[in-house]
């Protein structure tokens, strides 16, 4: 997922949740500053999961139980989301969540390119793309500025796993010609969609740099 699940900023105490009741209660929310928070366990999780994907990728290449395991990691990442949403965004989440994305995405790609499956051009601008959106993110986040994620943006990481899933998807591993096509525009929607960050990361900036008359 990518670019959605966190903000930068969310209800509560700074001191990381704001006690309307119990954990588990529904009036329950962690402040934006807490970091043991279920949304964040889940996002860690993914994140330690993401070089042992890898590891299972070289080892099983296409196979069904490389696809089931995508599936959970993917669908892991739109439950920590609505978790974030249920009990509070935190600024450690909004760091965290988008690099386990990355790490578990490119990790992928690198190793599909490295066998062979994916050529590495489109591979490399899109891991250029998301390490510099990444520092891009936390450079802005710095200066108090959390840019919402664009609809594209979703999309987005929807095609960079439909590009992994044509890979190792059995029936479809030895599909080249579709495998290249799906990376390729991957590669395109990646860079628009960077393009459209940088650009409402500059618009925000600005607009907080404006002092108020």
């Amino acid at each position: 997922m990518s670019d959605t699940a966190h903000e930068h900023a969310g209800p509560g105490h700074p001191g990381g949740a704001d006690r309307t009741g119990p954990p588990g209660h529904p009036g329950f929310t962690f402040g934006p500053s807490a970091l043991v928070t279920p949304a964040n366990a889940i996002t860690v999780a993914r994140l330690l999961a993401a070089p042992v994907y890898v590891l299972m990728l070289v080892a099983w290449g296409a196979s069904w139980i490389n696809v089931v395991v995508g599936f959970f990691l993917a669908a892991s990442d739109g439950l920590d989301g609505y978790l974030a949403r249920r009990h509070g965004t935190t600024r450690s989440g909004a760091f965290l969540d988008p690099l386990a994305d990355k790490a578990v995405v490119l990790g992928a790609l690198i190793t599909l390119a490295a066998q062979g499956h994916l050529p590495w051009l489109p591979v490399v601008l899109i891991t250029i793309r998301e390490v510099g959106m990444q520092a891009y993110r936390s450079w802005v986040g710095r200066r108090g500025v959390s840019i919402p994620a664009r609809n594209s943006a979703k999309l987005k990481t929807l095609v960079q796993d439909f590009a992994v899933g044509a890979c190792i998807i059995p029936p479809l591993a030895h599909q080249h010609g579709l495998q290249v096509a799906m990376i390729w525009f991957a590669c395109a929607l990646t860079l628009y969609t960077g393009a459209e960050y940088l650009l409402d990361g500059w618009r925000a900036l600005r607009t907080t740099a404006t002092p108020t008359p």
